[in-house]
């Protein structure tokens, strides 16, 4: 394979200020200890951390001709991302959000959604986007141009070179099932949050939300409970709980997009199932240390290290 991950989807440019406590009244200002940028998104924060713990990683996604699109593609050919996938037009805008971090990692946040609804993966570049270990559509809903059947397509043809496809999506109700229903048969890990796997099936129950996606294709479901921890449920009978690291949490902005990516990492180290979702774990709580997507994400070794050293939430 070139690549060991491709990362196709929602990338973004994020304005991150901390502890935020409110907006201040009129024309007043309140001040912040901390400002930083990140290149976030369920495919963005995923492509850095990975390249930050050693993938060969190819980001496909789309970007402006704006003063935060350029600075995307630098940020990420700084971490050795290779941005030949990365799509920049005249007309774009490059999705971008300022995000207002509080004290207890929780981040309110205005958002455009810009590019990330125009990019295409067009014929001259599916080898490249399939040529992968594990190729990963992040911010299925979100992708106009290709949530009407093209993301599928490309999942297939990813499965067909023998990838393994790992799809996360943007959902907030059953309106968004069709977009995520056409990329279930070509996915073999399905990995939403628990607030969207709710969103989408209309259920509260762990075990029946993965049957409902189970039964559309998925191969396996993987979902994020945030400080609860993760739930694995494979089409073969593997199903486990594993509880959350206990770590001090600065911003949990991309800490999804974080695990997504861990979990790739584990994948192409041929970790069994609780270990790869641990390791995923564990580069998730990482990246809430930190403000802004991945900052708290360092190496493999660094990442393994805690893994092994750290406790878990009783």
């Amino acid at each position: 394979m070139r690549y060991d991950y491709t990362s196709m989807g929602f990338y973004t440019f994020d304005c991150l200020g901390w502890p935020f406590t409110g907006v201040p009244e009129g024309g007043g200002c309140n001040f912040l200890d901390e400002f930083t940028l990140a290149v976030s998104g369920a495919a963005g924060g995923a492509a850095i951390a990975t390249a930050k713990m050693g993938l060969r990683t190819l980001a496909i996604g789309g970007v402006g001709t704006d003063l935060m699109g350029d600075w995307v593609l630098q940020r990420l050919a700084h971490f050795g991302v290779d941005t030949a996938g990365m799509q920049q037009q005249n007309g774009w805008k490059t999705s971008s959000s300022i995000v207002t971090t509080r004290a207890d990692g929780t981040r309110p946040a205005l958002h455009r959604r810009g590019a990330t609804a125009d990019f295409f993966v067009d014929d001259a570049l599916l080898d490249a986007a399939v040529d992968a270990t594990v190729v990963h559509a992040g911010g299925v809903g979100l992708m106009d141009a290709m949530d009407g059947g093209r993301t599928a397509e490309v999942l297939r043809a990813a499965q067909a070179n023998g990838a393994v496809t790992t799809v996360d999506i943007f959902a907030g109700s059953t309106e968004d099932l069709p977009a995520v229903a056409r990329v279930l048969p070509h996915t073999d890990y399905f990995m939403p949050s628990i607030e969207e796997a709710e969103a989408l099936s209309g259920l509260t129950d762990r075990a029946d939300m993965a049957a409902f996606f189970l039964d559309q294709g998925a191969r396996c479901c993987v979902f994020t409970l945030g400080d609860q921890g993760a739930y694995y449920h494979h089409g073969d009978g593997t199903v486990f709980h594993l509880p959350a690291f206990d770590v001090d949490v600065r911003c949990t902005c991309g800490c999804g997009d974080a695990f997504n990516a861990g979990f790739a990492v584990a994948l192409c180290h041929g970790f069994d199932p609780e270990t790869t979702v641990r390791f995923a774990q564990a580069t998730s709580a990482l990246n809430a240390t930190g403000l802004g997507s991945q900052a708290g994400v360092e190496s493999f070794e660094h990442t393994l290290a805690f893994m092994e050293r750290s406790q878990t939430r009783s």
